[in-house]
């Protein structure tokens, strides 16, 4: 199961690079992942959750913008897969797979950035607009995440 939902985290990091380590901070935070004594426990900190916070709102901000390149530019691209592979492997810690959750959640991080620009490319021009797909992204991916790193406990 960790692997499946390592993946899924991985693909909330290809739709929005900074919302999968949220996700997974708040997770720490409330106590559903048990980060107690490992290298990840950090995570569970107020510090932790407010910084990967900011930079989730600032991302979900910055992605309405014109000038905001394309997720699959290779530094986006890159942000998503090591953001992916973060999660996964603070994930993979709650139950000792640190590694095998890196390695498939960033292999989730490739599928979400070109499926997720594909799927919001197909909205924006059912909507005839960028803004309400842009929306609806954002929203799966904070459902998304939350969900999945609740599933973990």
């Amino acid at each position: 199961m960790l692997y499946v939902l390592a993946l899924l985290i991985g693909v909330v990091a290809g739709l929005r690079a900074m919302t999968a380590p949220a996700a997974v901070a708040w997770g720490a935070g409330l106590g559903w992942l048990p980060l107690a004594g490992t290298w990840a426990a950090f995570m569970g900190h107020w510090a932790a959750l407010a910084v990967f916070t900011v930079l989730a709102i600032v991302e979900f901000i910055t992605d309405q913008l014109p000038s905001t390149p394309s997720r699959k530019v290779p530094q986006q691209f890159g942000a998503r897969l090591v953001s992916g592979a973060f999660a996964g492997a603070v994930l993979g810690a709650a139950t000792g797979a640190a590694l095998a959750g890196a390695i498939a959640s960033a292999v989730g991080a490739v599928i979400g950035t070109y499926g997720g620009a594909d799927l919001r490319a197909r909205l924006a021009a059912a909507f005839g607009n960028d803004r309400p797909a842009a929306l609806i992204e954002d929203a799966v991916a904070i459902v998304g995440g939350l969900l999945i790193v609740g599933a973990v406990s």
